[in-house]
């Protein structure tokens, strides 16, 4: 079964993000920060990746997620944002922000599901 990074600095998220996944029979690893989450994917190598946008600074997920395709790291990136609803903003995928898709925080389990299934099986 594939191998799928969650990282966030929200314990809850994580913890919540690692039960669903793990009840459809995925491995789940995580990271707390952007660093131990580079370190993570280089030395894991997961199937997919689930980043949130704000850690420790309010754009360490934009930022670790050029680092990756600066990199030639292609696995797929699901983005967490609550931002978009602070700021009134809707982010697209792109060079700017090179991610496959974003969802909004919350997410509900089956939403959740849904596309990281649909990231899988693009890959």
């Amino acid at each position: 079964m594939a191998i799928i990074a969650v990282i966030d600095d929200d314990p809850d998220i994580r913890e919540a993000s690692a039960l669903v996944l793990q009840s459809k029979g995925y491995e789940v690893v995580s990271a707390t920060n952007p660093k131990d989450g580079y370190d993570l994917i280089t030395s894991k190598k997961p199937d997919l990746i689930i980043l949130d946008v704000m850690m420790d600074e309010p754009d360490d997920g934009f930022f670790l997620a050029q680092k990756l395709r600066r990199e030639n790291i292609k696995t797929p990136i699901l983005m967490y944002t609550s931002i978009s609803k602070a700021i009134g903003m809707d982010f697209g995928s792109g060079e700017l922000v090179p991610v496959d898709e974003f969802v909004e925080k919350p997410i509900s389990p089956e939403l959740l599901i849904q596309k990281v299934e649909i990231l899988l099986n693009k890959k």
